[in-house]
């Protein structure tokens, strides 16, 4: 009974008292920080002192502080931080406290009794250590935190290595090979931090930069560490993704037939590292790596994978290049008829069969085949709608080649329909606009693509913009209908490779309605009939003259982009390609192209980077 009254006696005060005493409480706290940001010091310690007494935070333990310094009660502050640190034993925050009281009391000695102390004293814990350390490193005493991280080492021997402290030490000094060999250490420690040393040395090595010296020191110390250890697999991947930073595909290549043969993996590196020069266009160095996984015979399980690789090479070298003679075209046929013979799987045989067709279509004058494979692919059993869309679009635009618009038509509608609110849909609508607009029908092909406009998929949207801005620009007088007319049905020739048809309608242009302004855009369209050729010097005379006579216009950009591309990526002539870049970069600091533009940029840079090491 008497236990239950003393209950109820607390739970009294509890209800009617702590109320009060937390409103006292928080208007203490108020006032404290009102009178501290007033810079009123004296008043504020008042209040800060009674919180301090009252509830113990580091938040009104610092600010009492503060206040008894500025008021000039040094003699207390010591007696509180002194006694801070005697209550709050293995805390290092007020040890670190105190001692900053010292040194700014000018009492340096005290203040590195205090450091010495702390790093004499610490625990063999990796926590321990490495906040002493930050604790250091946040205060600039690089001295200290050199300490605490070598006496840490030999406190944890081989419990924790503190490689990635040590790293950042010699890093902030500037010891490049020294933090180096520390993040190559944590390797040693344990193979599960190499993707976190990749992350951190990508960070820390300027790969574009030709004279890195960082990237050298990196590069000799993990060659002799692979010559060392040359079963350790981890060296000889480290060396593998330097080389591929530095876009040396060549020399990583050698490295990565190393890594599979040790590592057994079937020739899975090979094959990532195949995709990886396709991405980067190094079509040869992809292609040896393909065939080292094929060399490898059908039991691997990449087998099908480079055969494909390998087929898609092919056919990016011929879609790109366009420099292929007939007897090439036909031998790269025959490989994918070949390699369809052995599979079924419609997820195998589907992106072949697109492949193939485009080539025999597009670029080896073999439409009747292509719309022969394209029917045939139609009626495969179980093929899905989306598969059987992509068919339809292929179908559709072999036969636009062949001159059928309105059967191809027909198809871009039935896969509009069937996917509306999908890319492939706005696809369908975006090429069956076309097809409106090489009949001439020009408001309605301007009123599908103002639909397209707002598509979600960008390259759809961008390229409905641009056709929509052209139409307008230059259609609306009856002048203006016929020129564009004429312009219409001569991008329509060129999409279907009668060249010299569509240039004696430009000319008729040209001729009849001297001054239009369709002036540049069939400069730029003979520019493009040519690349389809891969008649490059052609090429470039036409976008050269679109930019000496129409430099203000909206093509001017484009024509800078073309002939960077065509110097870069055909002529092989960096330094031109450069020239080009920049007049983007500088003259048309609005331009699209100008994000593509910089990337360009390093990869020209990498390449000069290649071709140091290698003479080198």
């Amino acid at each position: 009974m008497f236990k239950i009254k003393i209950v109820k006696y607390i739970c009294f005060f509890w209800i009617f008292f702590y109320p009060s005493f937390a409103f006292v409480q928080t208007s203490n706290q108020k006032l404290a920080e009102h009178y501290y940001s007033e810079q009123k010091y004296e008043k504020a310690l008042d209040y800060y002192s009674k919180l301090y007494n009252q509830s113990f935070t580091k938040f009104n333990f610092n600010r009492y502080i503060d206040c008894l310094i500025k008021t000039g009660d040094l003699r207390l502050a010591e007696k509180t931080l002194k006694k801070a640190v005697s209550k709050n034993q293995g805390n290092i925050y007020y040890s670190l406290a105190l001692a900053s009281f010292y040194e700014d009391d000018n009492q340096n000695d005290k203040a590195n009794k205090i450091y010495i102390k702390l790093i004499d004293e610490l625990k063999p814990n990796a926590s321990s250590v490495i906040g002493l350390y930050n604790s250091f490193k946040a205060k600039g005493k690089s001295d200290l935190s050199f300490q605490t991280l070598e006496k840490g080492r030999k406190l944890l021997k081989k419990g924790y290595p503190l490689n990635f402290q040590f790293a950042e030490y010699y890093g902030s000094i500037g010891k490049t090979k020294e933090m180096i060999d520390e993040y190559l250490g944590m390797i040693d420690y344990h193979r599960s931090h190499i993707t976190t040393v990749k992350r951190v040395l990508g960070s820390q090595i300027d790969f574009s930069d030709e004279e890195s010296k960082e990237y050298d020191l990196l590069r000799v110390a993990l060659i002799e560490r692979t010559q060392k250890k040359p079963d350790d697999i981890n060296y000889s991947d480290l060396l593998t993704w330097l080389f591929i930073q530095r876009k040396n595909f060549s020399a990583a290549l050698i490295h990565i037939k190393a890594l599979d043969k040790r590592s057994k993996s079937n020739g899975k590196n090979a094959y990532n590292f195949a995709l990886i020069c396709v991405e980067n266009k190094d079509f040869g160095t992809a292609r040896g790596a393909f065939q080292s996984v094929l060399d490898l015979g059908k039991e691997t399980p990449y087998y099908t994978k480079c055969q494909k690789g390998l087929l898609n090479l092919n056919f990016l070298e011929v879609t790109s290049n366009r420099n292929f003679s007939q007897i090439e075209l036909n031998s790269i046929i025959e490989e994918y008829k070949n390699v369809l013979k052995q599979y079924s799987e419609v997820e195998v045989i589907l992106p072949l069969i697109l492949e193939l067709t485009e080539i025999q279509a597009f670029y080896a004058n073999k439409e009747d085949e292509a719309l022969q494979i394209l029917n045939e692919a139609l009626l495969i059993p179980g093929i899905s709608k989306k598969d059987l869309a992509k068919v339809k679009m292929a179908l559709a635009d072999v036969h636009v080649l062949h001159g059928d618009i309105w059967e191809a038509s027909l198809l871009y509608m039935q896969v509009d329909n069937t996917f509306k609110f999908e890319p492939i849909g706005h696809e369908a609508k975006f090429k069956n606009a076309r097809i409106f607009y090489y009949d001439g029908e020009f408001e309605f092909a301007q009123s599908q693509l103002d639909v397209l406009k707002q598509s979600t998929t960008k390259l759809i949207a961008n390229d409905a913009m641009k056709l929509s801005l052209f139409i307008i620009d230059n259609y609306g007088l009856d002048s203006n209908y016929i020129a564009m007319s004429l312009f219409s049905k001569a991008d329509l020739l060129i999409e279907q490779h009668r060249y010299e048809e569509a240039f004696n309608l430009f000319d008729s242009i040209v001729k009849e309605f001297p001054g239009h302004s369709l002036g540049d855009e069939i400069l730029y369209k003979k520019s493009y009939s040519y690349q389809l050729r891969g008649q490059w010097n052609k090429a470039i005379l036409s976008l050269e003259e679109l930019i000496k006579f129409y430099s203000d216009n909206i093509l001017a950009d484009d024509a800078l982009f073309h002939l960077g591309n065509i110097y870069e990526n055909h002529l092989l002539n960096n330094e031109k390609a450069a020239e080009y870049y920049r007049r983007i970069l500088f003259d048309y600091k609005g331009s699209l192209y100008t994000s593509e533009v910089r990337k360009r940029f390093k990869a020209i840079r990498s390449i000069k980077n290649q071709s140091y090491e290698e003479q080198n």
